[in-house]
């Protein structure tokens, strides 16, 4: 299928499930006749040509699917009064299909996903599949669990929401900082997928880096008080303005200190800088913006070499303590290697190896590898370094990082 119309696609579906759910209120039912409608699409557009206002071809087919849907799960439920909604859903003047509001619905429709009702894990994993466009592949990677599990917990949590009656509606004061924090939650792991793929040709996908800053930004705009949703905009920002400098003439991978910072975009840097420092001063320091403060901290630099590492180290430790995670406490180790040396990071990983298993989890034991691969090479165990960047290649589905790591492993013997 063209890339053009994929995009397109992608751009719609969160549209189109949105003016579904508001006018029928299944979200369950919804999404599978959006699913409907994307294939219709890519079996129609591609040879007819995509039409004037492709939302509403979209919505219209959706309508129809949607329609087909009820009926059937009706039918089986013997609820003919539901069938009868229906039917006026697409024959009352008022709420007959023309064209489509040119309304976004993503923002209500990741509050829809974070509904009360729902856990935390699959809040995420449901808004990742209906907003971010990710596959269930891509959303048990970011989880570190099977892909059939994936598909399990989100197929209850759209049960869930139908159970529950789930409605476009705002949330409530009591539930608003739950949902919010989901939210947030969300978007950092769509941008994370989109800034390094779990899988595929490219290193980057720059339609979920775009996708995630876009809903950021409407959630600050939502939201301009909140400095966690501040912080994380800088964050994004200011990883985001690192990007064209990841990769080579050739495709192939540049780490950071081998990066063109003139490739930068110092636009974006400004941006996240500022805002970073418009909460900083503030009573309360959460998690994005440390990750804002530390992204900040490596922007500031023009080269390698003036990068404040014992800063940085100190701001991990912050965030470790904050969030003790595995990926944090792995950032932590690099830090720590380039503030004091290859051998102070070797113990600091030995250590947080022996009480917290981090070589294990699903979510890091490929970086942990390529982190150690890369220390030892540092101390001089070229043989070991070698063994652990093919070991670290092997777990990764991102053909780029695999080139990368192979070709360290070579140049090794």
């Amino acid at each position: 299928m063209n890339a053009d119309i994929e995009h397109l696609l992608r751009t719609e579906a969160p549209q189109v499930l949105g003016a579904l759910v508001r006018r029928f209120g299944r979200f369950d039912v919804a999404e599978d006749a959006v699913q409907e409608a994307l294939l219709a699409a890519s079996r129609v557009w591609p040879a007819d040509g995509v039409p004037e206002n492709p939302r509403s071809w979209l919505i219209r087919i959706g309508y129809r699917r949607m329609v087909d849907l009820l009926r059937a799960d009706q039918a089986r439920r013997r609820r003919e009064q539901e069938a009868g909604a229906a039917e006026l859903a697409m024959q009352e003047p008022a709420r007959r299909t023309g064209p489509a509001q040119e309304t976004d619905d993503s923002l209500a429709l990741l509050l829809l996903c974070c509904h009360p009702a729902l856990s935390a894990t699959s809040q995420v994993a449901l808004t990742l599949r209906a907003v971010g466009g990710l596959s269930t592949a891509e959303i048990a990677h970011a989880y570190g669990t099977t892909e059939n599990t994936m598909g399990t917990r989100i197929s209850r949590a759209k049960q869930q929401l139908a159970r529950a009656g789930a409605r476009f509606t705002p949330p409530t004061d009591t539930d608003r900082d739950s949902r919010m924090a989901a939210v947030t939650q969300v978007l950092y792991l769509i941008f994370n997928e989109g800034y390094t793929a779990s899988t595929g040709a490219q290193l980057a996908r720059v339609d979920l880096t775009g996708e995630a800053i876009r809903l950021t930004r409407m959630l600050h705009h939502a939201s301009p008080a909140d400095p966690e949703v501040t912080g994380l905009l800088a964050l994004m920002l200011l990883t985001e303005a690192r990007r064209p400098a990841r990769t080579g003439g050739h495709d192939e991978l540049v780490p950071l200190d081998e990066q063109d910072r003139a490739r930068w975009n110092a636009d974006l840097i400004r941006e996240g800088t500022e805002l970073i420092d418009s909460v900083w001063s503030r009573r309360e320091v959460g998690p994005y913006q440390l990750q804002a403060a530390i992204a900040a901290v490596h922007a500031a630099a023009t080269s390698p070499e003036q990068t404040d590492w014992p800063q940085i180290a100190a701001l991990y430790l912050w965030l470790e303590r904050l969030t003790p995670t595995p990926p944090v406490r792995l950032s932590r180790v690099v830090a720590v290697a380039k503030a004091y040396g290859p051998a102070r990071g070797l113990a600091l990983l030995d250590d947080l190896n022996r009480r917290f298993h981090l070589d294990q989890d699903p979510l890091i034991r490929q970086r942990e590898r390529a982190v150690r691969a890369h220390l030892l090479q540092l101390t001089g165990d070229a043989a070991g370094a070698a063994r652990l960047y093919r070991e670290a290649a092997s777990l990764t589905g991102n053909q780029i990082e695999q080139r990368y790591l192979l070709d360290r492993a070579h140049r090794l013997g």
